[in-house]
């Protein structure tokens, strides 16, 4: 499979070359940079998170070469990592380069495709994920679920979860019958929350049964099609632009929108949504 350097089109060769170029100049600044020779991984972490909510957003938005600045910035920090994880520390006995993280994922690549790079049969996505899953079982994770991280924010993870789920078999069978768990979902949570008087029966179970509803409507989601993360945060996107709106308006009108009755907001509102904001 590997092929020798003069083989590779001018294509493949220009992206090696700007590869090994991010490679020299991190080689650089890991040595004559003090901000970068300072880093640690666990220093960077919270800037890389951050760095990837960034590319969430210019995905969402479709604005490509926001894009694509904001996988440079993803690749820079994959090749941090990799030089920090390279050099002998001694409180480690462990080292790795990013030889080792790109043969490391092409190595599971190859092993979790083996309807391309072996002799299974897989005519479908649902095939490929469900082989996917039984695979990593196989390497020795002990649950279909572990793979999915702790830390992820709850709705990613309750869609992921269920996801994996499905990988393994565990799924409903036709869109009805998971709305009807949401239509279920929805009436135990009224009957732990009094809409009506906004009293909770029961503050912890009213929780709980909120949860099951959310967690159902993720399901749903699922069913038709649906990203709940950017379903959500197109929603959140489109009221802050026109919550804005509304503050710009009355701030060209001398108007205090804190002054304002919700029915005079609401007059703004319907103004941004005429608009098209």
């Amino acid at each position: 499979m590997e092929k020798k350097f003069d083989d590779l089109s001018e294509s493949r060769q220009g992206q090696l070359m700007a590869f090994d170029r991010l490679l020299t100049i991190m080689d650089d600044l890991r040595e004559k940079c003090p901000w970068d020779k300072k880093q640690t991984m666990e220093s960077l972490r919270h800037l890389t998170i951050e760095e990837t909510y960034e590319l969430s957003d210019a995905i969402l938005e479709h604005d490509l070469p926001e894009i694509r600045k904001e996988l440079g910035d993803i690749l820079l920090h994959i090749v941090f990592y990799a030089k920090i994880g390279s050099e002998p520390q001694a409180d480690k006995d462990y080292t790795f380069d990013i030889a080792d993280v790109l043969h490391g994922i092409s190595e599971k690549l190859i092993s979790r495709h083996p309807h391309i790079y072996g002799d299974v049969v897989a005519e479908d996505e649902q095939a490929v994920k469900q082989n996917w899953e039984r695979l990593k079982l196989k390497e020795g994770n002990k649950s279909v679920l572990s793979g999915v991280p702790s830390s992820l924010p709850a709705l990613v993870k309750a869609m992921r979860v269920q996801e994996k789920a499905r990988g393994a078999g565990f799924d409903w069978d036709e869109k009805h019958q998971v709305w009807e768990k949401v239509e279920e979902e929805l009436q135990e949570f009224k009957e732990h929350f009094n809409i009506a008087s906004g009293m909770t029966i029961n503050q912890t179970e009213a929780e709980a049964e909120f949860g099951d509803l959310l967690f159902s409507l993720v399901n749903y989601a699922r069913f038709v099609d649906i990203n709940p993360e950017t379903a959500l945060e197109r929603t959140n996107k489109k009221f802050i632009r026109r919550f804005q709106f509304m503050e710009e308006a009355c701030k060209s009108e001398g108007k205090d929108l804190h002054d304002l009755s919700l029915s005079e907001m609401d007059i703004y509102w319907d103004r941004a949504k005429a608009q098209g904001v």
